[in-house]
Order: C-alpha cells, then sequence, then structure tokens
C-alpha cells in the first residue's frame, strides 16, 4: 500500500470525479483510472461505487479513507520534521479536551510560532480517550488529560492550573442564588453531563445513594454547543469552571460543587520515541514556564 495510491485514493474520494481528481493531481484520466483498478483489485474489495456523474465510496472505501487520512497526514508530519541542525520547523500538534490550562499550553505554542515561523501549530479538541488513541497512533505529539489516568505508559507533566467542577446555569435560575451547589440541590434538575464524564462514573462518589434520583437528560462531548441548551432554559450543566463561552456570559453563570471535585491537568507524550526538535523545544519551554512558577 504506496503513499502515492493513498494519495490519488483521497483525491477521488474528495473529488467525487476521476476526471476532475486526475486534473487536481496532474496525471491523465486513464492512469488514474487503472491504478484505482489495481489497489482495488490488491486489497480484494470494491472501494468505490462508479455512477454516471459522479462515484461515492462504499463502506471499504469510508473506512480505509478515516485510516487514509491518518496515514498520510503522519507521513507529511515526519517528513516536515525531518529538519538540518540550524532549522526547526515542522508541526506541533497537541490534543485536548476544554480547559483553563490549555491556556497556558496554547500561549506556549503561539510562541514557539513567532520565534519559529516554520513551525506550524495544531490543536485537536476530544475526549482524553480519543486523545490517548491519537498519541499512541501518532496523530498527536501531546496530549493533556485532565482527571485522574493511568500515566505508567507516558512521559508527562503535571501543570499547576487545576480544573473545578460546578454547575453552569442561567443566572436566573432557581440555583443561582447559591454559592455552591450539592447533590440535593440538582434533585429533580434537567442535567447535562460530559458522555466521558458519565461512563467512567465520575460523580458517584459524589452524588452518592442520589444518583439514581439523578434527572440525566443528555450527554456533550464539547461545552460550547451544549452552553445553548443551557441558554434557553433546558438543563443544567456539569462542568469545569472558566469554559463559559463569552457570548453567552450575560445569559449564563457558574457555580462550583459542594463538596468540591477539582481535577489535575498533566500534558503526557510517548516513551521511547524520538522528539522532533520542535516537541523537545515545546518541553524545553513547558518546563521553564513551570519553573518560573515555583
Amino acid at each position: 500500500m504506496e503513499l502515492r495510491i493513498l494519495r490519488y485514493f483521497l483525491a477521488v474520494s474528495q473529488e467525487k470525479n476521476i476526471t476532475k481528481a486526475a486534473e487536481k493531481l496532474l496525471v491523465s484520466q486513464p492512469t488514474l483510472s487503472k491504478q484505482l483498478s489495481d489497489f482495488e483489485k490488491e486489497l480484494g474489495t470494491k472501494l468505490f461505487v462508479r455512477g454516471h456523474r459522479q462515484i461515492t465510496l462504499t463502506s471499504q472505501g469510508a473506512y480505509l479513507r478515516s485510516k487514509a487520512e491518518e496515514i498520510v497526514s503522519l507521513a507529511d508530519k515526519t517528513a516536515l520534521n525531518i529538519q538540518t541542525n540550524q532549522v526547526i520547523s515542522g508541526d506541533l500538534t497537541i490534543g485536548a479536551g476544554e480547559s483553563i490550562g490549555m491556556k497556558r499550553i496554547i500561549d506556549l505554542m503561539g510562541n514557539i510560532n513567532q520565534d519559529y515561523p516554520d513551525v506550524k501549530i495544531h490543536l485537536i479538541s476530544g475526549t482524553a480517550d480519543e486523545m490517548e488513541t491519537m498519541l499512541n497512533n501518532g496523530s498527536t505529539d501531546f496530549a493533556v488529560f485532565m482527571g485522574e489516568r493511568n500515566l505508567n505508559d507516558y512521559n508527562y507533566l503535571q501543570l499547576p492550573e487545576t480544573d473545578r467542577w460546578g454547575v453552569i446555569m442561567r443566572k436566573d435560575s432557581s440555583l443561582a442564588d447559591k454559592t455552591a451547589i450539592s447533590p440535593t440541590d440538582l434533585l429533580e434538575k434537567p442535567l447535562l453531563i460530559s458522555s466521558q464524564e458519565i461512563s467512567r462514573s465520575r460523580f458517584k462518589n459524589w452524588w452518592g445513594n442520589l444518583g439514581s434520583q439523578m434527572n440525566i437528560i443528555g450527554t456533550f462531548t464539547l461545552v460550547f454547543n451544549a452552553e445553548f441548551l443551557v441558554e434557553n432554559g433546558t438543563a443544567y450543566m456539569l462542568s469545569f469552571d472558566n469554559l463559559i463561552n463569552r457570548t453567552n456570559q450575560t445569559e449564563l453563570t457558574f457555580r462550583p460543587l459542594d463538596p468540591p471535585m477539582i481535577e489535575p491537568i498533566t500534558i503526557v507524550w510517548k516513551k521511547n520515541t524520538v522528539l522532533s526538535k520542535v516537541d523537545q523545544l515545546f518541553i524545553k519551554r513547558l518546563q521553564a514556564s513551570l519553573h518560573n512558577n515555583d
């Protein structure tokens, strides 16, 4: 399975037309068609359904597209990161969820880009499980975990910042007059909870034997969209502090949980791997920023 053929395959899947893809790739249409046919024979399966006006992917083709994008991206990033000793360039890719701790990380990434304009920075958002998978398969250089997690397989640095759990609600909510929210305050309230945290039973100890009485109406992965359900009065949302969208600040407010729930923030990278110069620079600057906090 050659990178060149994967690039051909991706171009056709994007253009949905072999002629247009051939023009984009600067190859002839017959050559591209033969390469794809040979590729299908090599894999022993059909990747495309060839229609009159456009082609579409089979289920096998759709699966290959997702994997091909990862493979080609990793190959391109690796090529960019191979530079001379005098030049720092390439990609710096960090995957993380939403957290106030990301401000330190983003500031560092921005400073590196300013000092070394050939460095391209990439932020990927998702759950900790998604970010760990991407870190392990090489799609990201670093992952930022919020909360306790098994770190035996990684090198890591813990940030001084922490995340505090609480409830995002409308300012005119009946709970907004409270300074902190207890489990009994949430009884019968419609709740939105992170899909990752509900799968990990993160709040099991916090609400104790009241868990079965909680009215969980839905889950979310990222806070931004879920806040609209809070803004229109549909739900209360369990989330970290400092994540209220600035455009919603006039409508929404945050109250911490009581008893409090505080999460550590840790940046991790794979053990026993050769780091690019960009990655080494990032770690060096992160360590310096942590030292300055001492």
